[in-house]
């Protein structure tokens, strides 16, 4: 179906500015239930605070501070979407079912890719400052 320009759109969270604040508080609170519920999101967003101070002083350039900081930024998201795949499945079954597990397998793998593109980014940056 679609609109017009001039068809207002009825949404639940609105339109304009408070779409945009409600948006917001929606994000902050999927942040907050993480945080609450996900020992991983915890682990990973403590390497991310640990890191971040290091990266100013490894990084010879801005591209490369750029590099380091979106590498750590990837692990978060990855780790947020991982997290909610894993919290709708679960809200599907908790026992064992073959989709589900695969499902949250891959999830899983993209974290592992998240933290690999990590290792790789800043493994890189250190040793060309370094060696």
């Amino acid at each position: 179906m679609s609109h017009s320009p001039n068809t207002p759109v009825n949404k639940p969270n609105g339109a304009g500015l408070s779409r945009i604040f409600k948006a917001t508080r929606c994000s902050f609170q999927g942040f907050r239930a993480t945080w609450q519920h996900e020992a991983a999101f915890r682990q990973e967003l403590m390497l991310v605070v640990i890191m971040f101070p290091f990266s100013f002083w490894i990084a010879q350039t801005t591209t490369q501070w750029l590099l380091m900081i979106m590498s750590l930024l990837f692990v978060i998201f990855a780790e947020l979407i991982n997290s909610a795949l894993e919290a709708l499945a679960d809200r599907i079954t908790l026992e064992h079912d073959e989709l589900i597990g695969r499902a949250k397998d891959i999830g899983s793998a993209g974290v592992f890719i998240a933290l690999t593109q990590v290792t790789v980014i800043w493994g890189t940056v250190l040793y060309l400052k370094f060696f």
